[in-house]
């Protein structure tokens, strides 16, 4: 892998080789909600539909010392409210063939289902119902509290990894808030209290904080009219939304931490940079390195570092690109033999990464993993949710519901030089955190 001379870069594909543009119809109510609509007569399948409400509101909005309220109201929010019972969303949605669920990330919350197109409007009807009208009480606030320390219980604390990598924004951000756990934390969630749960909701859940989507097949003039009649009476609070305005400063140095391991068989060890925010335009060749080095069995670090060099049993290369910043991380988890070391494992990923960074590329590598990121955008369209998932990142977190068009054709025009200058500038010149996942006593070392 990566061995012979350095020859160009393939040519991109064609235009008609890329995917067809997601064309799609965009209106704002009085109140302030977006609706973004993706009018497919033709698709496959036929008569489904995708409705998704995307809220501006992720693990950075949490307030300080609480972390993980984000993530609880993706809980409380199929809790009852003041028309509808607790659970019927899922009855409404399952019991006629659809599906829902909901995922919370840095920046937002998503709350997406799908269903035969006749039962657009009751799910239209439902998520106005639980906009305006969650029923935030005790009774749900404790029960679904328990349900979140569970999940943070099995994610984290019940994998024998899963402190390290709950641990890697702790360690990449210094003051951006995408330091804190969207997960959350036990001791804060242990800590919170039902007044400060209902400010929170009635901060951020609100019309004019929130973009509904909706993608198949569906009569455009019919659903402006449902998304008037239900949302258009939903009052948005007097209260400006509140602003997150918070520079993550530049790494000045390297630094190497140990962390403790108290369960794990095997050491680990991590690599985080800085990264850029996601709608920047080294992402496009960020991306194509990262398809490099971690994608499939013959990723780079699984070629190296697992079948040639048998040191891992695992490895991994994340771009963790967010709204207003990023984190680079690759990881390796040892394999179960004598003397592989954390320190060693972290050595044989940077060993990696400055091969793709400084050594000979072949074009035939190169454009076997733009094949890769062109098939993945490939899967990710084939259906009404998929596409709308595609739309409402552009638009959220890119700022621009084009965006995934355009840097799907900047990934195709990747070129060896231009991968290499932006590996080196993001990865080879900047400082690094390394972690060291390892059964000794956690501290520091610079």
């Amino acid at each position: 892998m990566g061995s012979g001379l350095a020859v160009a870069a393939p040519k991109p594909l064609p235009q008609e080789a890329l995917l067809p543009a997601l064309v799609s119809r965009q209106r704002q109510l009085a109140n302030g909600l977006t609706l973004l609509s993706l009018p497919e007569f033709q698709q496959p399948g036929g008569s489904s539909v995708s409705v998704q409400l995307w809220y501006r509101v992720g693990g950075k909005h949490d307030p300080q010392g609480r972390a993980g309220f984000a993530h609880l109201f993706e809980h409380l929010m199929f809790k009852n409210t003041r028309f509808m019972a607790a659970e019927q969303f899922d009855r409404m949605t399952e019991d006629v063939g659809g599906s829902n669920n909901a995922f919370t990330t840095p920046d937002v919350t998503v709350f997406h289902c799908q269903v035969p197109a006749n039962h657009l409007e009751a799910v239209l009807w439902a998520e106005a119902e639980r906009m305006a009208n969650l029923n935030v009480d005790q009774a749900n606030f404790d029960s679904e509290r328990e349900v979140v320390k569970e999940e943070l219980r099995q994610r984290v604390f019940g994998d024998p990894y899963g402190p390290l990598f709950h641990a890697i924004p702790g360690f990449g951000y210094q003051r951006h808030p995408y330091r804190r756990p969207v997960v959350g934390e036990l001791a804060e969630l242990e800590a919170a209290t039902l007044d400060e749960v209902r400010a929170f909701h009635a901060r951020h859940y609100r019309p004019d904080n929130a973009v509904l989507i909706v993608s198949g097949r569906f009569d455009v003039s019919r659903l402006d009219a449902a998304v008037d009649h239900f949302f258009g009476s939903i009052r948005a609070p007097a209260a400006p939304l509140p602003r997150l305005d918070i520079t993550e400063p530049a790494r000045e140095r390297d630094s190497v931490h140990r962390v403790a391991a108290l369960q794990a068989p095997q050491p680990a060890a991590a690599l985080i940079w800085q990264g850029p925010p996601l709608a920047h335009a080294d992402g496009a060749a960020l991306r194509v390195a990262a398809a490099l080095l971690g994608q499939g069995e013959s990723g780079r670090f699984n070629e190296g570092l697992i079948y040639r060099r048998r040191l891992a049993q695992s490895t991994g290369f994340e771009l963790m690109l967010n709204a207003d910043a990023g984190l680079i991380v690759a990881h390796a988890i040892a394999a179960g033999q004598a003397r592989v070391t954390a320190e060693s494992l972290a050595g044989a990923l940077h060993r990696e990464v400055q091969r793709l960074a400084q050594e000979p590329l072949l074009a035939e590598e190169l454009a076997k993993a733009k094949a890769q990121l062109l098939t993945q955008a490939l899967l990710a369209r084939e259906t009404a949710e998929g596409r709308a998932l595609v739309l409402g990142e552009s638009l959220l977190l890119r700022g621009d519901v084009q965006a995934a068009e355009r840097e799907l054709a900047a990934t195709q025009m990747v070129g060896v030089v231009a991968l290499q200058q932006v590996m080196q500038r993001w990865l080879l010149q900047a400082p690094r955190q390394t972690l060291l996942y390892e059964s000794r006593k956690p501290g520091v070392m610079t």
